[in-house]
């Protein structure tokens, strides 16, 4: 998971990205967040209407065997499905 831009973008522009293995979760943890990414996945970003330019943006990155799938979604534009993996995945980095 990556966090970039909004105001903070200039005071801490080396932000490392955090990674997560499943592998090492208890399974019902790991079950929970691969129902997470599948919705987040089979649902399309909300519009951006351009209001909020400081808005963070977001790319979560999910390595499966040799499929690799990308997802990037911003403050300004965001799906729910997205908003709930997102949250899942700040209390376990918390």
């Amino acid at each position: 998971m990556e966090e970039y831009g909004g105001l903070a973008a200039v005071i801490d522009s080396r932000r490392r990205p955090k990674v997560l293995d499943t592998d090492a979760l208890p399974e019902n943890a790991a079950a929970e967040l691969d129902q997470l990414v599948a919705a987040a996945v089979s649902m399309p970003m909300a519009d951006d209407d351009g209001r909020a330019r400081d808005a963070m943006s977001y790319t979560i990155t999910i390595e499966d065997g040799d499929r690799v799938t990308a997802l990037e979604q911003s403050d300004g534009a965001m799906s729910p499905a997205f908003a709930s993996l997102l949250t899942w995945l700040r209390k376990y980095f918390a």
